[in-house]
C-alpha cells in the first residue's frame, strides 16, 4: 500500500559501486517515494558537473625597494596581476551560476513552468480586474461582523476575486468533497503550508462552491497567522476564527463544519525539499475536541498552498544549488508587497474517509490513549494522501 513502505535512511547507499558525485534529484523538489509511496521511475542521467573555476593567478612576491611599494607592501605589478586573477575568478564564477541555472531549469523544470503558467494567466487577469473593483474599496470596513469576526457583506464583495483566485489562478480540484457529511458537527482536519494563510481561505471555498449542500467551513487559525500583517485580520473578516478551544467548542455545538491545521503556521515555511512532510500534531487538541462534540473527522490533503511562496525565501533550495549561503537570508530582503503575492500553483484537495463519527463523548475525550490514536491515524491519513497525490503530479504550476 501507498505511504506504508519504510523509509530509506538518509545518507544510505548501495556498497560496492562508485560514489556518485551528485545524488539523483528528487520528483518536484520532494521526494514522496522514499516515503513508499509509489514505485520510483528509473532515474535520468543526472546533467554533467560543471567544470570547476580555473585556480586563481599567483601574484608574485614583491620585491624589497620596488617603485611604490611599501616595505612590505605588494609592487605595481603584483597588484595587477592579483586584479586580474580577481577578474578572471569573478568571470569563472559568474560563468558557472550561468551554466548552474541552465541545469537547474532543466532539473527542476518549475521556473519554466511558472513563467508558462504567468503568461497564460496575465490576460485573464487583465480582463477580470474591472469586475473586481479597487482593493481599497474591497477592504474598507463598512458592515457588521458576526460573533467571530466576519463581516458577510465583505465576503459577498470579494467573492469576485477569491473566485479568480480559486477557479483561474490556482485552478483548484476539490476530489471526494462528499466525504464531508451535510449536516452535523464536522472537524477538516489538514495540512498547512505556505507564507500565508491562503489555504484556509481555499478551503473554506471549496466547501461554499463545490459541496452539494454548500457548506459554511470556519477554519480556526492560530495566533501567528491572524498576526501578519493586513492578510490576518483580512482572514478574520473573511471567516476565519481564532484557533481556541472555546471558539471551536462553540461553533460544533452549534453543528457547524470546522477546519483546523495542527501543524501550526510555526512549520508553514519548512525548507523547500521538505514540503508536504507532516510535522507532529502537538497534544492531539483538535482530537479532544472532536470526541467531546460528537464530530465528524474528515482529513483533508492540501497539494498547492507551499508553491504559492516563492522558493526563493526557503532554505535549501536555490542556495543550495548555487552555492550561495547568503540566499538563506532571503527573507529579509526588501521585497516588499511582492513577497506576499501568491504565485499561480495548481491546487488540489482531497477528501477522506471519516475517521471518527459518533456522539458526543466527554469520557473519551479524557482518555490520552484513545485521543493519541486518533490523533496518529488522521496524521497517517494525511502523510498517506499527500505522498499518493505528490507522486501522481506531472506539473506544479501549468495544467
Amino acid at each position: 500500500m501507498p505511504g506504508n513502505g519504510p523509509r530509506k535512511a538518509k545518507g544510505a547507499r548501495r556498497s560496492g559501486g562508485p560514489r556518485r558525485t551528485k545524488p539523483a534529484r528528487p520528483v518536484l523538489g520532494n521526494d514522496p517515494f522514499e516515503r513508499g509511496a509509489a514505485e520510483r521511475p528509473a532515474p535520468e542521467a543526472p546533467p554533467a558537473e560543471v567544470a570547476a573555476a580555473p585556480p586563481a593567478v599567483e601574484a608574485p612576491p614583491s620585491r624589497k625597494g620596488s617603485p611604490g611599494a611599501g616595505p612590505a607592501g605588494p609592487s605595481l605589478s603584483a597588484l595587477r596581476e592579483r586584479l586580474e586573477g580577481l577578474e578572471a575568478r569573478i568571470g569563472s564564477a559568474a560563468s558557472n551560476a550561468e551554466e548552474k541555472l541552465g541545469g537547474l531549469g532543466r532539473e527542476e523544470g518549475e521556473a519554466f513552468d511558472l513563467l508558462q503558467a504567468v503568461s497564460k494567466l496575465v490576460p485573464a487577469l487583465q480582463e477580470r480586474l474591472p469586475a473586481l473593483g479597487a482593493l481599497r474599496a474591497l477592504v474598507a470596513g463598512t458592515g457588521d461582523l458576526d460573533a467571530f469576526g466576519m463581516e458577510r457583506d465583505l465576503v459577498v464583495r470579494a467573492m469576485p476575486l477569491l473566485e479568480f483566485l480559486y477557479a483561474t489562478w490556482w485552478r483548484v480540484e476539490a476530489r471526494e468533497i462528499e466525504e464531508v457529511p451535510s449536516e452535523g458537527p464536522v472537524v477538516v482536519v489538514a495540512n498547512h503550508g505556505g507564507a500565508l494563510p491562503w489555504d484556509a481561505l481555499v478551503l473554506r471555498l471549496a466547501l461554499l462552491r463545490d459541496h452539494p449542500a454548500r457548506r459554511e467551513l470556519r477554519p480556526l487559525l492560530d495566533q501567528a497567522a491572524l498576526a501578519t500583517p493586513l492578510v490576518g485580520g483580512l482572514a478574520l473578516r473573511l471567516g476565519a476564527v481564532p484557533a481556541t478551544p472555546e471558539n471551536a467548542a462553540r461553533l460544533l455545538g452549534e453543528r457547524r463544519a470546522v477546519a483546523v491545521f495542527p501543524e501550526g503556521s510555526s512549520q508553514a515555511l519548512r525548507p523547500w525539499p521538505q514540503r508536504y512532510r507532516i510535522e507532529r500534531f502537538g497534544r492531539g487538541g483538535f482530537a479532544k475536541i472532536a470526541l467531546r462534540a460528537g464530530a465528524t473527522v474528515i482529513p483533508c490533503a492540501i497539494l498547492g498552498s507551499e508553491e504559492t511562496s516563492a522558493p526563493l525565501a526557503r532554505p535549501g533550495w536555490l542556495s543550495a544549488r548555487l552555492g550561495m549561503p547568503a540566499l538563506l537570508a532571503a527573507p529579509a530582503l526588501p521585497l516588499g508587497a511582492l513577497g506576499a503575492f501568491p504565485l499561480p500553483s495548481r491546487w488540489s484537495l482531497r477528501f477522506g474517509e471519516p475517521l471518527f463519527s459518533g456522539g458526543p463523548d466527554p469520557e473519551a475525550a479524557d482518555d490520552s490513549a484513545l485521543v493519541q490514536d486518533l490523533t496518529n491515524r488522521t496524521r497517517a491519513a494525511l502523510q498517506r494522501m499527500l505522498d499518493e497525490d505528490l507522486a501522481a503530479r506531472r506539473n506544479v504550476y501549468l495544467g
